[in-house]
């Protein structure tokens, strides 16, 4: 080391410890890590504010992304030129940035990993949101600071709007240390500074009731809230994130995966090629296709696979091998005042809420010197025109403007910004509509310097101004989460935290697809009517199970083969009325060969309860009684649900209290009725006992439990239908042959469904082509037990009824249909 001359022997491992210390200092600060208060690094910090000052706003024309880049390098960030790029496309990528800050026109790059075009071909401009950023910068909002050269000044921060950190994450190497912050959505960060201003005590549990968790711009799927909520709490943590796909059946019968999102920040055409190779190894068997039919409209990868392999062994090894499901590894690290610190949800919210109550302050700062200085000069202006001829006097006996001046604050006690407006002030002020508007602006003046004061002088409007700015810009421009957040097994937490509770529709069809609507979207229509299409199937399909229940409640999936299944009513896809909804195969481990045959809608509660049993009927007549208990831990696998016979299948399963009657009807006509007491709880796998005695070629079709102050409705498959009173089934001992409710003939068709109804319900009919009808039960036929019944249903020639459902008219509006009865 060299000093004045001498040459001084310096220790080299203390001069290496403090050059890299400052090497590193200088990394973090001035270009790896974002500022907690605007989220940004140098860089990006300098392209918006590059962008403001050359007047690239969103509603000028696109300019070459070169110009910007020249000018980010000339001014403020003497670095290469690629960096500032490729800074600029991210932010223009909107796989990449979840709410875009720069608008791009051209290239900018593709999920495939395809690179963006040279700058000099690429043109971009500001979003409405990057103006957000900058908002009220002119007012001395933040601190400017020298830049490399001393040339120009630059801002050390951005005002920031909104909480951009948190809204479109970062990440940064720095030296020895590194950031990556997930983005949030818009609306559930700025719900949370908002309720960090009405309470600023709110816990992190407290956060997570409007904050969910990370929203990507790519959509998918969280698994979980642990991790979650490990990361808010600590600033680290590790959140699992999977793609969005379904399982479908081709036209030629084989199933096929389809994939329509993708984790965040992962490269479609690497994994594309990595699911291609494991094919190609045998590492993952079953897959004889897959191709890429990705377009404008949207993502779709189709993996095509092998009749004998089952779709979901398949999806659950490329999860394993594949970044279809991947981590996110959330390092909340962020500069607070110059210093890196890893930070909670509660700290990201707490510093941005603090940058915006300073940004307020020194705003209102600013607008209260110039309100304060305009003020001052119309008070001139005003003493000038009450004494009109003694200053136009003064000034015309004036030599000079200097004389005039003086002259005007030595007679008029003027200041000199004053005496100077009065010489300035043209003619045109001197009519009776300027003196007007000189008085209003000055009241309005007036007005504003005492709300300024006001706000200047307590935090809590200063907080309200926040508040107010905050939520105009929310519902401007927040938006709908795009990633879906699911239970993970094992997680203490279930999807259902996150979906509101209502009535919905729950349908099953033949083939297996199942959906849920709203019960709103089904309307109660007049007997006879036509009905409306409640599902869109194929034409060997048709809809056979459809039921009303809360989306929170457990699903009791039982299938003709008497296993059981439990599925959440919220897990089930919500669609529209005509979709025909996705295969079931998608949420249930069912083996090939089955099918539904009864769905057990009951809340948690119960389902852990001993105060319920199940009843059971087979096809063959064979039932039996168990406690609800006994079905409370049901694996992925399904569970065994009694013990059945090569030839018989599962026909129907209710929900009893042990000491109900118990009606069943054949598909012949007859029908028998018996107490429920009749038959013992038996075990989950036993076998059961004998119901009913049935005739060659007869079997059950319907089962059901006897309430009082009901009748016993039946419907045919050619679409007639009758009510009877329960009365006129009298009670029998089980076992026996029962009595007839139905008259079956050619002309009504055979029976299809016996159920127990009460007058202020409605019917929900459905035939085997999709065909809805909605009507008053109270409005079918009370007939006795031995006739055809009447038309409920209209039916074309290939049509025929399928399933049968009760519906409380409280869930639905009455539609008036004046179709005349056939």
């Amino acid at each position: 080391m060299a000093e004045n001359g001498r040459v001084l022997p310096i220790n080299i491992t203390s001069e290496l410890r403090h050059s890299f210390i400052d090497y590193a200092m200088s990394v973090i600060v001035s270009r790896a890590l974002p500022d907690v208060r605007d989220g940004l690094k140098p860089v990006h910090r300098r392209i918006i504010f590059a962008m403001l000052e050359l007047g690239m706003t969103p509603e000028k024309p696109y300019k070459k992304s070169a110009r910007i880049v020249g000018d980010v390098l000339a001014k403020y960030h003497p670095h290469g030129d690629t960096a500032v790029y490729d800074a600029l496309v991210r932010l223009a990528q909107d796989f990449s940035t979840r709410y875009l800050l720069v608008d791009g026109h051209g290239n900018f790059g593709s999920v495939d990993g395809d690179s963006a075009a040279a700058m000099r071909y690429t043109e971009s401009r500001m979003t409405h949101l990057a103006i957000e950023m900058v908002r009220d910068i002119n007012k001395e909002t933040v601190d400017f600071q020298p830049n490399y050269d001393g040339s120009e000044k630059e801002p050390t921060v951005l005002p920031s709007r909104f909480p951009n950190l948190l809204v479109n994450g970062s990440s940064g190497i720095a030296v020895g240390m590194a950031t990556n912050m997930p983005p949030h959505n818009l609306t559930e960060v700025i719900d949370g500074v908002i309720m960090l201003i009405d309470q600023p005590d709110a816990t992190i549990d407290d956060l997570m009731t409007v904050i969910k968790g990370p929203d990507f711009p790519t959509y998918g799927v969280i698994l979980g809230r642990d991790g979650i909520k490990k990361a808010y709490q600590t600033g680290r943590g590790s959140i699992t994130m999977r793609a969005v796909d379904t399982i479908e059946e081709a036209a030629n019968g084989k199933m096929r995966i389809i994939i329509t999102e993708l984790p965040y920040q992962v490269n479609k055409a690497r994994l594309i090629e990595k699911i291609a190779d494991l094919a190609r190894e045998k590492k993952i068997d079953g897959i004889t296709d897959l191709r890429d039919e990705s377009d404008r409209k949207g993502m779709r990868i189709v993996i095509e696979l092998r009749r004998d392999v089952r779709p979901q062994v398949v999806l659950n090894n490329l999860y394993k091998h594949t970044q279809l499901q991947t981590t996110f590894g959330v390092n909340a690290l962020a500069l607070v005042n110059g210093q890196p610190k890893v930070l909670s949800l509660r700290e990201l919210l707490y510093h941005y809420l603090e940058h915006q109550k300073e940004v307020i302050v020194r705003r209102t700062r600013f607008d209260l010197r110039k309100a304060e200085a305009r003020a001052h000069i119309l008070e001139g202006l005003r003493i000038a025109l009450d004494h009109l001829d003694e200053v136009i006097a003064l000034i015309r006996a004036s030599a000079t403007a200097e004389i005039a001046r003086t002259g005007l604050m030595a007679t008029f006690s003027l200041s000199e910004e004053q005496a100077q407006a009065i010489l300035d002030m043209r003619l045109q002020r001197l009519t009776g509509l300027e003196r007007e508007k000189i008085e209003n602006e000055y009241r309005e003046l007036q007005r504003l310097i005492a709300e300024f004061r006001a706000i200047l002088a307590d935090e809590a409007k200063v907080l309200e101004v926040v508040r107010k700015e905050i939520t105009e810009l929310r519902d401007k421009y927040g938006d709908e989460r795009r990633t879906r957040i699911i239970a993970a097994v094992g997680d203490d937490w279930n999807e259902g935290d996150l979906i509101q509770e209502q009535e919905v529709v729950v349908t099953i069809t033949h083939a297996g697809y199942i959906k849920r609507a709203p019960s709103s979207t089904y309307r109660s229509q007049r007997r006879g009517g036509r009905g409306i299409t409640a599902m869109g199937t194929k034409d060997e399909d048709f809809v056979e199970h459809l039921f009303i229940t809360s989306s929170h409640n457990n699903l009791l999936i039982f299938t003709n083969r008497a296993k059981v299944y439990r599925l959440m009513a919220y897990e089930v896809p919500e669609l529209g009325r005509t979709a025909k909804g996705v295969p079931i195969i998608n949420l249930l481990n069912i083996e090939q060969g089955e099918k539904i045959s009864a769905v057990i809608p009951v809340s948690q509660e119960d389902l852990s309860s001993d105060d319920y049993y199940l009843f059971t009927a087979t096809r063959n007549g064979i039932i039996k009684k168990t406690s609800l208990s006994a079905f409370s831990n049901i694996r992925k696998v399904g569970l065994i649900a009694l013990g059945i016979r090569e030839d018989d299948e599962l026909i129907g399963v209710r929900l009893t209290d042990g000491a109900q009657e118990i009606i069943m009807g054949t598909k012949l006509g007859m029908s028998i009725r018996f107490p429920e007491s009749d038959v013992r709880p038996m075990g989950r796998t036993a076998a059961g006992v004998k119901g009913v005695t049935l005739e060659k070629e007869d079997e059950i079709v319907g089962m059901d439990v006897v309430q009082p102050d009901t009748t016993v409705l039946v419907v045919s498959s050619k679409g007639y239908g009758k009510r009877t009173s329960i009365a006129d089934y009298r009670s029998q001992t089980r076992g026996g042959k029962g009595v007839k409710t139905l008259n079956v003939t050619k002309k009504n068709g055979y029976i299809v469904a016996l159920r127990v109804v009460r007058d202020h319900e409605d019917l929900m009919i459905i035939t085997n082509t999709g065909v809805a009808i909605r009507l008053p039960i109270d409005e079918i036929s009370i007939k006795s037990r031995n006739t055809q019944g009447i038309r409920l249903i209209n039916l074309d020639d290939d049509s025929e009824v399928s399933s049968v459902a009760r519906v409380a008219t409280s869930e639905v509006d009455v539609l008036e249909d004046d179709t005349s009865e056939s």
